[in-house]
């Protein structure tokens, strides 16, 4: 079982979304998130006075997988995600130890679905 955690542009979620459930990939959980990378932020001016702004908005896409869907998930969140520009995201894949489901007590990969 794989955790595969994704920070991706705001505008590109519904075609992540549409990505993942051409792949038969339904479940996922969405966060809004704040950070930078190689971006490194941007400057404004508000009122005269120039502010920087070094957190930019992201999502962050989460989906639980069994071994078996970790490279279609994460070619799916590719094939959505990806513009060729600096700031497309990136994806972390980390090893799930337990996952159980509340309502049935089920564990492991029964429980992922």
């Amino acid at each position: 079982m794989k955790l595969v955690v994704a920070y991706i542009q705001p505008e590109r979620l519904n075609a992540v979304k549409q990505s993942l459930y051409s792949k038969e990939i339904y479940k996922m959980s969405v966060t809004n998130a704040l950070g930078c990378g190689q971006q490194k932020g941007y400057h404004e001016s508000y009122r005269g006075v120039d502010i920087e702004v070094n957190l930019l908005k992201k999502v962050r896409v989460e989906v639980a997988v069994n071994d078996e869907f970790v490279e279609p998930t994460v070619a799916a969140i590719i094939e959505g995600a990806r513009t060729g520009k600096i700031g497309d995201g990136k994806i972390f894949v980390m090893a799930l130890d337990e996952c159980v489901r509340i309502r049935t007590g089920e564990k492991g990969k029964e429980a992922i679905g």
